[in-house]
């Protein structure tokens, strides 16, 4: 019942568990072999099962009547976008997260050695990130695709 105590982090974490799959799909229909048709051509067709809107819906993400090439340059697209869009919703859910405080399963006193986020931990954060985005960097930099 954690999302009775803070409905946006639940909401934000359930929001990047699903755009980090549907990248993670996205990026398994890439390839354009059979396996990624057909993975394309169910999954989408999941989507005909909603009432009045699904058939004309799975039509437009298809870009035609068929899974074809307007379907995988539009996945393309969404897979390029969704990871962006997720780091984004990192962000917000760890604002959200360090508003409300994670989950207190020893039950101990709630102000006993708190630690505040900011300065402390948002510091922490950045310096975490630096690291890890000058290491992505210079590793493109390195080995170049």
């Amino acid at each position: 019942k954690s999302y009775l105590f803070s409905p946006m982090t639940w909401l934000s974490g359930v929001s990047l568990y699903l755009i980090f799959m549907a990248a993670a799909f996205l990026g398994y229909v890439l390839p354009w072999g059979q396996m990624s048709y057909w993975g394309a051509t169910v999954i989408t067709n999941l989507i005909s099962a909603i009432p009045y809107l699904g058939s004309s819906l799975v039509e437009w993400i298809w870009g035609g009547f068929s899974v074809g090439s307007p379907t995988l340059t539009r996945f393309f697209t969404l897979h390029y976008i969704t990871p962006l869009m997720g780091s984004c919703l990192v962000m917000i859910h760890l604002f959200f997260l360090h508003e409300t405080g994670s989950s207190n399963p020893l039950g101990l006193g709630k102000n006993s050695d708190k630690i505040f986020f900011h300065p402390f931990f948002s510091f922490k954060d950045l310096i975490g990130f630096i690291f890890f985005f000058m290491f992505f960097f210079f590793l493109g930099l390195k080995f170049p695709l």
